[in-house]
């Protein structure tokens, strides 16, 4: 047997039943594609039956409230994602009356949709032989042929996107697509591959030439910027509180937080509250306390956020206030997530 042929025998033994693997709707192909970028099987799984529960189509998902999808997504990160993807539902309604291209190409021109997702859909939807290449792919390939050639530069991003092409197989596209996926993902993982076990052992090169570890090559990140965040949670006489909602286009775009204060380092009390006044507009605290007396390094792709939560007590109502029990309603970063259900007043 050739390479794909080992992959798709693999495959028909070792592979996992998950619900999008029951079905050829390009919705649900694409749904679960979107949410697995950076996700793992096993946390990205709960999301997607969320999803399909609450949006069972492409024409649920166009006219639901923005706040709603954010607020399923939330905990899953990359919220781009999720903006992206209600987007593209409302694209594919009302300009292609809720049905999805069937050609790669024409999958390409949808909001949030890139090579890897467009072949995904393509492949396993529409049968077109268009190969996928993700981690799980790049990772396979790199060892079993020894290509060294980074992964997130230019010319690999080619060359892997070309070997994928020449090796893939025509015949069952659909299946083979999944297998080298879940063939990266359960059996060539990245820190423990199960060598002695697998149906490619014979022929790897990196498994001949003991770079096992040392391949797939990636260039380095951009370096990690350190941010300081004080979210004010602010309480006054009746336990009502303030957030706010994020706008711009920087992280969390259109979630909800408390008040935020960020600082160039880590501030104290003092200076603190008196920054905090103007910032709530407010003329009077009569009390705050930190919630964490060690910040909460909340780590991002790129940067570092390290979190303080300051409870502040007026004894004055807030006209714009919340009551607490409402919080949880809101779309917020699972970093505040995190806070509100630890927190108890």
């Amino acid at each position: 047997m050739n390479f794909s042929e080992k992959i798709l025998a693999w495959y028909r033994e070792n592979k996992r039943e998950l619900p999008w693997r029951n079905t050829k709707d390009p919705y649900k192909i694409w749904l679960s594609e979107i949410m697995l970028q950076q996700t793992r099987v096993a946390q990205g799984l709960p999301y997607y039956k969320k999803f399909v529960a609450a949006f069972p189509s492409v024409f649920d998902l166009a006219k639901a409230e923005e706040e709603k999808v954010l607020k399923l997504w939330q905990g899953l990160g990359y919220y781009s994602r999720a903006r992206n993807m209600h987007f593209t539902a409302k694209t594919i309604v009302g300009e292609f009356d809720g049905e999805f291209p069937n050609a790669y190409k024409d999958l390409l021109k949808l909001k949030g949709v890139g090579d890897y997702t467009a072949s995904a859909i393509a492949s396993i939807s529409f049968n077109e032989p268009e190969p996928v290449v993700d981690g799980n792919v790049y990772r396979v390939l790199s060892r079993y042929f020894g290509v060294d050639l980074a992964i997130n530069s230019t010319e690999g991003i080619k060359h892997f996107k070309s070997l994928a092409r020449e090796i893939m197989n025509i015949e069952n596209i659909r299946d083979y697509n999944q297998g080298i996926m879940e063939f990266g993902a359960i059996q060539c993982t990245p820190k423990k591959p199960y060598c002695l076990h697998c149906p490619l052992n014979d022929s790897c090169v990196a498994l001949k030439q003991n770079k096992i570890h040392e391949l797939p090559v990636k260039l380095k990140k951009t370096r990690v910027k350190n941010r300081y965040f004080n979210y004010l949670v602010v309480f006054d006489s009746n336990n009502h509180t303030l957030i706010e909602q994020r706008v711009g286009k920087g992280i969390w775009q259109n979630l909800y937080q408390f008040p935020l204060l960020e600082t160039d380092k880590e501030i104290e009390l003092d200076k603190l509250k008196m920054e905090a006044l103007p910032l709530l507009k407010i003329k009077k605290i009569t009390d705050i306390y930190l919630f964490n007396n060690k910040p909460i390094v909340h780590k991002l792709s790129h940067q570092h956020l390290h979190t303080k939560f300051w409870i502040l007590q007026l004894d004055k109502e807030i006209n714009t206030g919340i009551p607490w029990q409402e919080v949880k309603n809101f779309p917020v970063p699972v970093l505040i997530a995190d806070f509100i259900k630890t927190y108890k007043i």
